[in-house]
């Protein structure tokens, strides 16, 4: 990967998460009465931005919250940015937007928002995803409350009181090559034409190099080798963190061993320029991965050979 490029998209936020604070409660009392406390709302799955104009996510003071029925005891922290203390806070269903404002899917707008903006407002959305799926104790079906300014959650039952904490899934992303093409697929769902690198979650026992073949194979039928560590990508569509690798391939004969994928197939960096395949959204690391394979080549430059192929992620 060339060193000189910004993070992927949604890897940088610019906040000191405090870890080592959270469950400290002195510093924060005194920043709410300081003033230096804001809000990021999530309702569901989708953030709460100002739609005049280019989008911007909102963020609302301890005076707000009622309006939004929420309360600073259930606020989540996710750190400290210019000397202000960030929360994300859960918005219920009914709760309308004001006016020039929308609940707003982060697939669609990431694109449109700073580098720290769409990260952080991807933390404050996968935060508040996960203490909506984790109400109740795994081990023992009781209740659990929040913990820790919410990066964690306390089964309340007595004899159990487990802990849990977010969750993150691994899945692997990988950038299969061979000679001067790369290996593509597509899911059913796509918009037509357009094609990706191969993914798939890490299973129990597995390490990712393995994962790595194991996906490859089981999804195109070639067997890969030399797996190589590329970027990593939060993915929080809900919880996910892509690991990316590049591969190379040991044969061409492809075959859809398991199903997943509709099509597969040997793309060419002029069958890219050419707009023959329709590449994965910018805003992902298969992006990045295709772009960086694409350039490895002298003279090439994807989005200026590519990029009035593309289309807007839906």
């Amino acid at each position: 990967m060339n060193g000189l490029r910004p993070p992927n998209l949604l890897a940088s936020i610019g906040v000191d998460r405090l870890g080592h604070r959270r469950a400290e409660a002195g510093w924060v009392r005194q920043a709410l009465s300081e003033g230096r406390v804001d809000y990021l709302p999530v309702q569901g799955s989708r953030n709460l931005v100002r739609v005049a104009g280019a989008p911007q996510p909102v963020r609302i003071g301890p005076a707000d919250l009622a309006r939004f029925g929420a309360s600073h005891e259930q606020a989540i922290l996710l750190g400290m940015q210019d000397q202000r203390l960030l929360f994300a806070v859960a918005v219920e269903d009914q709760i309308t937007a004001p006016a020039d404002h929308a609940f707003y899917g982060l697939r669609g707008l990431a694109q449109q928002l700073s580098r720290d903006d769409a990260g952080l407002l991807a933390y404050a959305r996968a935060m508040v995803l996960w203490h909506a799926s984790h109400r109740f104790c795994s081990r023992c079906g009781s209740t659990t409350r929040a913990v820790d300014r919410g990066h964690a959650r306390l089964c309340g039952r007595t004899d159990c009181s487990i802990r849990h904490f977010p969750r993150v899934d691994p899945a692997v992303i990988v950038l299969v090559s061979r000679g001067d093409r790369c290996l593509l697929g597509r899911q059913p769902d796509w918009p037509e034409g357009r094609y990706s690198t191969i993914a798939g979650f890490v299973e129990p026992g597995e390490s990712l190099e393995d994962a790595v073949m194991r996906e490859v194979y089981e999804e195109t039928g070639i067997r890969s080798v030399d797996a190589r560590y590329h970027s990593s990508q939060p993915w929080p569509f809900p919880s996910s963190l892509m690991l990316g690798y590049t591969a190379s391939a040991v044969d061409e004969e492809i075959s859809l061993v398991d199903g997943e994928l509709e099509d597969a197939r040997w793309v060419s960096r002029d069958d890219m320029a050419s707009g023959a395949v329709l590449l994965p959204t910018p805003m992902s690391i298969a992006y990045a991965l295709v772009r960086d394979w694409y350039e490895a080549a002298v003279g090439r430059d994807l989005e200026r050979d590519a990029g009035g192929h593309q289309q807007p992620w839906r």
